[in-house]
């Protein structure tokens, strides 16, 4: 090669440098790009030429050509594009190898921070948190007041587990103040939150108006606040306020697709089992594959698993299958899939499937043995099998003493109507808690009703023995004190006159006023028996004038009218209740017009008679009736107008 030649490459070199480096500053990365080719062309080793391509590439969003360039001309010194690739083609866990596999140490800032978001990514806050306070203790440039708005970001996310302390960090940004409230929303603190991001919606239209935003960016910022306080307000029960907000948000069609997926979500939450249609299109959006990436594995398990009870409600076809789909995939909520599998068969009325499939499940899994027992328990009573559901109760070991499932086989028993053996389990409930010593201000009630219930039976000692242990919960109870006294007045009367000085004197529980005051009281009395009292009581002065008792008033028996010519020594007519056409005056009366009358209903003719006769009828169908051709009906005489009549109307006048 010529020296000329030479010199000339190098001339085309340095020309398209410059063109790179001006192209850069411009932001013309594209242009950049083809600056890039000219000299890959010439020297294709060149490896600020390959970086810088890479770089470009980055730019313009062209991260699968840019990883593939870095893959193809295996540039390993490119740690940071590479893993930066990675992280923007959601391969987190790529990513975190290829910075942990270089041999760069210590790491600098920008592969540091990197690695955070990575972190983040990968839900390993802990991690995540400790590595943004060090960059953001040892770096100091432009970029501090976005590493505290990460850093409040994780302390957020770390508030989801109640046994950690949640940092206080300053809140001077509507960001910091958004993810400030997303923390106390996290810990159950909803009203708190909802307070705090109606200042973060402030604070935020504020901020974004001095920066000269329009007012569609605006909205689509406040809009991520919006839903969160939608939130609040579903969890605190305003499910009328909150259906509205997540509505009014998605009708601005968001680009956010996390945002869309979490509006979604929630409204079908609202739904429920009503607007099946509306809740359909909105899980698919929550579940659509842009909103894969970003959301949280919380997010997605919560998403997958209201799908699975949407199709419980909607009796789709697939329920079972999704429910397996998402016990595949998220095997720490296998319960409450197994619970929807269950409900499906229990509503196709395949109860012994169902019981099998959570009785496979509680053998195989001890953690969730005691709540899947409860529910194999209700699907036996939805069959009414009480005796077998009694056995599962039973077979709880030591649990079966609890009150609340002491309660249940108790009302069990008594409904297959064997109060021995409720009795037998309340007598070995109170030996049990006797030998164990447990006290609790919630057995009361246990030891109440198993006090009345004893004491109904006639099972004294053993009603005193739950009396005792009520009353050591409760010691100034006189009625507990009563019925100690009763129930060792049967077995121990000397035990019982003892407890019955712990009792009031009577002389103690009324005064001779309230006593009087008792008896004049009308509200003892009945209404009647209270003004016959008055009335006895008023002392009638019969000097006085005026003072005239009112006499009872009588109601007296009116004589009845009698017929003119009455006779009372001729008896009535006997005839006098039979039809006047059938009394022996009328037959010697009739004339010829009278062979024409016939018995029978008024108004009845004897042509009449003959036609409506239906033995004398010869012309009848045998086929039968079919379907009539209803016609218009002819007005009747109360329908038809008068011709150039009207009705009457009233003359004005003198009346």
């Amino acid at each position: 090669m010529s020296k000329d030649s030479g010199n000339q490459k190098e001339l085309i070199i340095k020309s398209a440098y410059a063109d790179v480096n001006k192209f850069g500053q411009n932001g013309e990365f594209e242009k950049a790009v083809k600056a890039v080719n000219r000299i890959l062309g010439i020297a294709p080793d060149d490896q600020t030429a390959l970086h810088c391509k890479v770089i470009c590439l980055i730019q313009v969003s062209k991260l699968e050509e840019a990883y593939k360039f870095i893959e193809k001309n295996k540039l390993t010194s490119l740690v940071f594009e590479r893993a930066y690739c990675e992280y923007r083609l959601n391969q987190p866990e790529k990513a975190l190898k290829t910075i942990d596999g270089s041999e760069i140490s210590p790491l600098p800032t920008n592969l540091k921070e990197l690695r955070t978001q990575v972190l983040y990514r990968l839900e390993r806050f802990e991690e995540c948190y400790e590595s943004y306070k060090d960059i953001i203790k040892n770096t100091t440039d432009d970029y501090e007041d976005e590493r505290r708005t990460n850093l409040s970001a994780v302390a957020a996310n770390l508030a989801l587990d109640e046994k950690r302390e949640i940092p206080n960090l300053p809140e001077d940004t509507y960001e910091m103040c958004f993810n400030g409230a997303c923390a106390l929303a996290n810990r159950g603190k909803f009203l708190e939150a909802e307070k705090k991001l109606r200042a973060a919606e402030k604070l935020c239209r504020e901020t974004l108006e001095e920066d000269g935003a329009s007012e569609d960016e605006i909205r689509e910022e406040i809009d991520v606040i919006r839903v969160q306080i939608a939130y609040c307000l579903q969890m605190q029960g305003k499910i009328k306020e909150s259906g509205v907000v997540y509505a009014d948000c998605l009708k601005n069609k968001p680009k956010d697709p996390a945002l869309v997926a979490v509006a979604s979500n929630n409204s079908v939450v609202i739904n429920k089992d009503q607007n099946v249609f509306d809740s359909k299109k909105k899980i698919r959006l929550a579940m659509a594959d842009s909103c894969d990436h970003k959301l949280t594995s919380r997010q997605k398990k919560i998403i997958a698993l209201n799908n699975c009870l949407l199709a419980l409600f909607t009796n789709a076809n697939d329920c079972q299958n999704l429910c397996n789909k998402l016990i595949q995939s998220n095997p720490d909520i296998e319960f409450e899939a197994v619970l929807i599998k269950c409900s499906q068969l229990a509503k196709d009325k395949k109860y012994k499937e169902a019981v099998d499939v959570l009785t496979k499940y509680a053998t195989a899994n001890e953690k969730n043995s005691f709540a899947s027992k409860f529910a194999i328990i209700q699907l036996l009573l939805l069959q009414g099998n009480r005796k077998e559901a009694i056995e599962v109760l039973l077979s709880l070991g030591e649990s079966k003493y609890k009150p609340g499932i002491v309660s249940a086989l108790v009302t069990l028993y008594l409904g297959t109507d064997n109060k021995q053996a409720a009795s037998a389990l309340l007598k070995s409930a109170v030996d049990w808690y006797k030998k164990n010593n447990v006290s609790s201000a919630d057995l009361s009630d246990m030891w109440r009703q198993a006090a009345e219930f004893h004491l109904r039976g006639g099972a004294t000692e053993t009603a005193a023995s739950s009396l005792e242990e009520l009353l050591k919960l409760k010691p100034n109870d006189m009625k507990v004190i009563a019925q100690l006294v009763i129930a060792y007045a049967q077995i121990n009367p000397k035990k019982a006159l003892d407890v019955s000085k712990k009792l009031p004197a009577l002389e103690t529980l009324t005064t001779a006023s309230e006593i009087d005051a008792l008896e004049a009281a009308n509200w003892v009395m009945s209404t009647k028996a209270a003004k016959k009292s008055a009335n006895a009581k008023i002392e009638q002065s019969p000097s006085t004038p005026g003072d005239v008792q009112k006499k009872k008033k009588t109601n007296r028996k009116r004589v009845g009218k009698l017929p003119k010519n009455y006779n009372s020594e001729v008896g009535p007519d006997p005839e006098r209740w039979l039809p006047k056409y059938e009394r022996t005056g009328f037959r010697k009366k009739r004339d010829r017009r009278a062979k024409d009358i016939i018995k029978g209903s008024q108004g009845m003719s004897t042509g009449a008679a003959d036609q409506y006769d239906m033995s004398k009828t010869q012309n009848l169908s045998k086929n039968s009736p079919v379907t009539p051709v209803y016609q218009e009906t002819t007005p009747g005489p109360r329908q038809q107008h008068r011709k150039g009549g009207g009705h009457n109307k009233k003359k004005k006048g003198r009346h």
